[in-house]
């Protein structure tokens, strides 16, 4: 059994990985991966530029590039810490995972790669989304479990 387990930091991705660590040991998953995918957002209002009444430049500054550097770095360690504390639940159990991330849209990588690898079991957490939030904003976890073409998906709440 090829399991892959879903990560973006949260309370409820928490809890999906402990469940799905309790799976993959219970039994003796072949293959367990930690996925964690990242839409790259870049905060151009943090730069002097794009400030309200900002008069238009040809180039940034070297402020400008430095604090846009410092900016994607923290996104970085951000994106690491997110991989190793997933990883470490996986390590407490005595389970072997390995971390996958990637940038894109969250919803379509994660089922690309669970297609593309065969996995045989998502499991993604819940946002706790409900009434006319979640019909407008839609989730990650509804979207994996409405278009997962095979295996299957557990949400976990």
């Amino acid at each position: 059994m090829k399991v892959l387990a879903c990560t973006d930091g949260s309370e409820h991705s928490k809890k999906a990985l402990e469940k799905a660590a309790l799976i993959a040991g219970g039994c003796k998953a072949d293959d367990v991966a930690v996925i964690h995918v990242y839409e790259e957002k870049v905060d151009f209002a943090a730069l002097p530029l794009f400030e309200v009444g900002a008069t238009t430049r040809d180039t940034f500054s070297k402020e400008d590039v430095d604090r846009f550097k410092k900016i994607q770095e923290e996104h970085e360690k951000a994106r690491e810490k997110i991989i190793a504390d997933a990883l470490a639940i996986f390590e407490k159990e005595g389970i072997k995972a390995r971390a996958i991330l990637k940038q894109g849209h969250p919803a379509e990588t994660i089922l690309e790669t669970a297609a593309k690898e065969g996995f045989d079991l998502i499991v993604i957490g819940s946002r706790g989304l409900g009434g006319l939030k979640k019909m407008l904003l839609g989730s990650v976890s509804n979207a994996v479990i409405q278009e997962a073409k095979s295996g299957s998906v557990l949400m976990v709440k």
